[in-house]
């Protein structure tokens, strides 16, 4: 994923994704090389989903689910930035159990001071506290990625179309995403945009997480609590990027 002084100049690449709740490892993954992130904020929430649920190393061993409670609009069509959240108390419940979890993790004590303002801050909106865990673990990745939010580009379309207008109002001609991506993306709109497509697996590289067995799915947090500075290039370990070619262009002469 580095590039050579020889090669040609490198294309931009939009990676564009919802903001989510301490987000997995594979979120990152997708940002080792690039300089920016489009937080997908104005698209539609949905409930029981990483938007604002994460999966921790629990306190007694197991995956343990951290969740934020959200107020139900009533709405259809609610967007992500609209989400308000329903119990404050949410937070001191959330660090407790951070606490209890990570307080013998190699780097805890590193991230406790930072860790810990941000559960303390008195958010109100779900987009606001995943902003800014977000940030907060990118710069412990030391990825110096500028964020900027969907809501404040106002893409127009919806899916691919809305895609091929975010890449194109921020000056990419590469769009990457996930391994599940090629399901709903459009190949013929991307190839007519002149939009390329860049699909970016990513498989757990093991680090010793303490006791027990290694638990892959876990908050990108876990990582960088166990591995401290060598966090990114476990993320790194994990990466496997390629082209999409979707079948019917592979059939055309």
């Amino acid at each position: 994923m580095t590039h050579h002084s020889d090669d040609p100049a490198p294309q931009r690449v939009l990676v564009a994704h919802q903001p989510a709740y301490l987000p997995w490892q594979g979120y990152f993954a997708r940002l080792l090389d690039v300089d920016r992130l489009v937080l997908l904020d104005h698209v539609q929430f949905a409930e029981r989903g990483r938007q604002h649920r994460t999966w921790i190393h629990g306190p007694r061993g197991g995956r343990h689910l951290l969740s934020v409670p959200v107020r139900r609009s009533g709405r259809f069509g609610q967007s992500i930035r609209e989400v308000e959240i329903a119990d404050p108390r949410w937070a001191q419940r959330h660090w407790r159990t951070l606490e209890q979890a990570y307080h013998r993790a190699p780097y805890f004590e590193d991230l406790r001071d930072e860790l810990r303002r941000v559960y303390q801050h008195p958010w109100t909106t779900l987009h606001e506290v995943n902003d800014a865990l977000i940030r907060l673990l990118l710069e412990v990745l030391g990825l110096p990625v500028q964020i900027q939010h969907s809501s404040m580009i106002s893409p127009v379309g919806r899916k691919t179309a809305m895609l091929i207008d975010l890449a194109r109002r921020t000056g990419a001609s590469v769009l990457r995403v996930g391994t599940s991506a090629p399901r709903y993306l459009d190949a013929t709109l991307l190839a007519q945009a002149g939009i390329s497509v860049d699909i970016l697996s990513y498989t757990h590289h093991p680090y010793p997480q303490g006791s027990g067995p290694f638990l892959p799915g876990l908050t990108a947090l876990d990582l960088v609590l166990h591995q401290g500075p060598a966090a990114r290039n476990v993320l790194a370990a994990g990466v496997a990027l390629r082209r999409w070619e979707p079948a019917h262009s592979r059939d055309q002469p």
